[in-house]
């Protein structure tokens, strides 16, 4: 219905920043919520943050205050602001978007999902 594409991931020193940028195509109207979750490996897949159109945010607790969450609805892109990166951030990071925020990871459609590593 929606498709997504990730960019902006990489390797980054603990303390750095990264910004993760994920451009919808198709069925825009798939798109009212979006957000970024990521899995790191032997971990499941967990929400990271999610901004709905008219810019209601969440954040999981492990990332507030250093990740920021926003979308440009004349692009049709969200992104997340990544500070005070951790080694604990270190995952693979998908894009995420759906009709509601409730069970988004469920309904939703994905990207193709980008590599962030913090490492020193």
């Amino acid at each position: 219905q929606v498709q997504l594409v990730e960019s902006g991931g990489g390797l980054v020193q603990p303390g750095g920043s990264l910004r993760l940028s994920c451009a919808a195509s198709g069925n825009i109207y798939s798109a009212n919520a979006m957000g970024w979750y990521r899995q790191a490996p032997g971990k499941q897949r967990e929400l990271v943050a999610q901004i709905t159109r008219a810019g209601s945010t969440v954040y999981a607790d492990s990332v507030k205050g250093r990740f920021t969450i926003s979308r440009d609805n004349a692009k049709n892109t969200v992104y997340l602001q990544m500070d005070s990166l951790k080694p604990e951030d270190t995952a693979i990071y998908y894009c995420n978007a759906a009709r509601s925020t409730i069970a988004a990871d469920r309904f939703g459609s994905w990207g193709q999902g980008t590599q962030v590593t913090v490492s020193s």
